[in-house]
């Protein structure tokens, strides 16, 4: 997730282009583009690929967008949690300080309240009863990333820029619970033009009818504001899911 600055759009430009040439990576990349994601919105990091500006799709996960599930109709990928997963553990042993120690709090309680098919709990490190577990780490600018689920089990990583520390509690928690959201399968509310909440140019992450699933009784568009979910935040965020994210969360959980 990317904060709607000149900085940002700096960093994607200074990430983009940084290829593997792995057999997995070209794999993961391929399947990518066969599920509708363009090209010029695949990022390749270190070995990582990433859609979206700071989404992770691990081999497993590009795979399983390929297989079509027209069953289930913000949005979403065809990645999801499974139903049968009690207790998301998230350790946040990294983040004592603040504002992230409070809005990764804050961010856990934003899922807890809607009375999900799972439970998130903080922890520090694994722990008995943990049926997954997300690891979050202070890394990189101004920003988050993380990725999507495979195998049924959330994404388990999740990067924060460090950056954020000079941020409101509630522009962090933002952003935590926007990350979270993309562990749990969720695309950007605005992946079809990013420039509604970054600003500049018009720019498609791609649909292709697989990989950006509308999710039933929300909106298809999408406004500022509108929702955690929105590619880029603002300075200034309420750190809260708005009425749709709630009707998206509780349509799939």
């Amino acid at each position: 997730m990317l904060h709607r600055t000149a900085l940002a759009v700096t960093f994607a430009a200074l990430m983009f282009g940084c290829a593997s040439g792995t057999d997995d990576t070209q794999e993961i990349v391929a399947n990518l583009i066969q599920a509708g994601f363009p090209a010029d919105d695949i990022m390749v990091v270190d070995g990582l690929v990433y859609v979206g500006r700071d989404a992770q799709v691990s081999l497993e996960a590009s795979r399983e967008m390929l297989i079509s599930d027209p069953g289930k109709e913000q949005y979403r990928t065809t990645n999801l949690v499974s139903l049968s997963l009690a207790t998301i553990c998230v350790d946040g042993s990294r983040l004592t300080k603040e504002p992230f120690n409070t809005a990764v709090n804050n961010a856990l309680a934003n899922y807890n309240s809607l009375n999900l098919t799972f439970h998130m709990v903080r922890t520090s490190g694994n722990a008995a009863g943990c049926n997954a577990l997300i690891s979050i780490r202070i890394s990189g600018p101004t920003g988050g990333s993380s990725g999507f689920p495979s195998g049924g089990l959330p994404f388990n990583s999740i990067h924060i820029g460090r950056g954020l520390s000079s941020f409101a509690t509630s522009t962090v928690t933002h952003v935590i619970t926007h990350e979270l959201g993309h562990c749990v399968g969720f695309r950007h509310s605005d992946f079809f033009d990013r420039s509604i909440s970054c600003g500049g140019q018009p720019s498609n992450e791609g649909d292709g009818g697989v990989g950006a699933i509308l999710i039933a009784s929300t909106p298809s568009g999408a406004v500022v504001g509108g929702s955690v979910m929105n590619s880029c935040f603002r300075t200034v965020e309420a750190g809260l899911f708005t009425s749709t994210d709630k009707t998206a969360l509780n349509a799939l959980y």
